[in-house]
């Protein structure tokens, strides 16, 4: 599918005329079925960390505080940081996050150690205390860019009408059209219910996810009889 399919699609259902072109018109129809496109696209991108969107990023460590923008170290579409995922590879330490307050207090104690604590401000990472260079720190991080071009070229928002989404388009499709008929002051309840369970549905799918056991059995593996050195 394209942007362009997915809004003659959404037409279809909400008893429109299906356009021949989307990006460009001046039909305020299609104007507001765009605008609600992407606003479906930034917040279903943001309801789950999707393995279509994740990205690892490994950095080699500055003797400094401050380790650069983070648009430079992943790109201009980085969006955050997964939780827990940011080690230091070299050392094989977790390196762990900071929040405003916590980053005061360490700065007013000349923290030296023996954990190091990291933050985005401005833009930048910054880590107390201060690394060695050479490091290698790896992390997992979320890109914006839940739409792409036809040649492959990420974007965080429909550009063109052939456009294609990273994210699920049958779900996008559904997200519009209950988006559209709330937006008209037509009874979407339904319509809003199907695209819920179709959202659960995918996040409960997406990437590789361990088997939580809720019965007080585990099934462990089976070890031969014998001796065993230690």
């Amino acid at each position: 599918m394209s942007l362009l399919t997915i809004i003659q699609t959404v037409t279809k259902r909400v008893g429109l005329t299906a356009p021949s072109s989307a990006i460009g018109l001046t039909d305020e129809n299609i104007i507001r079925m765009i605008e609600l496109a992407n606003e479906e696209g930034e917040e279903l991108s943001r309801r789950h960390c999707w393995q279509i969107l994740t990205n690892e990023e490994t950095h080699t460590t500055l003797a400094t505080e401050s380790q650069g923008l983070m648009s430079a170290i992943c790109g201009t579409d980085f969006d955050y940081i997964k939780n827990d995922t940011f080690w230091n590879r070299t050392e094989n330490r977790r390196w762990l996050p900071s929040d405003d307050v916590q980053w005061q207090q360490m700065k007013s104690s000349s923290i030296t150690g023996p954990n190091h604590y990291f933050r985005i401000r401005g833009g930048s990472m910054i880590v107390i205390p201060v690394p060695t260079a050479g490091d290698t720190l790896a992390f997992e991080w979320q890109s914006k860019n839940w739409c792409e071009s036809s040649g492959g070229t990420g974007q965080s928002a429909w550009a063109d009408d052939s456009d294609v989404g990273r994210l699920d388009e049958k779900i996008m499709t559904a997200g519009i059209v209950w988006r559209w008929e709330a937006s008209q002051g037509l009874e979407y309840a339904e319509d809003f219910r199907k695209y819920e369970i179709l959202v659960a549905n995918a996040i409960a799918r997406d990437g590789a996810k361990p088997n939580i056991n809720m019965g007080g059995r585990t099934s462990g593996s089976n070890i031969p009889e014998g001796n065993w050195n230690l």
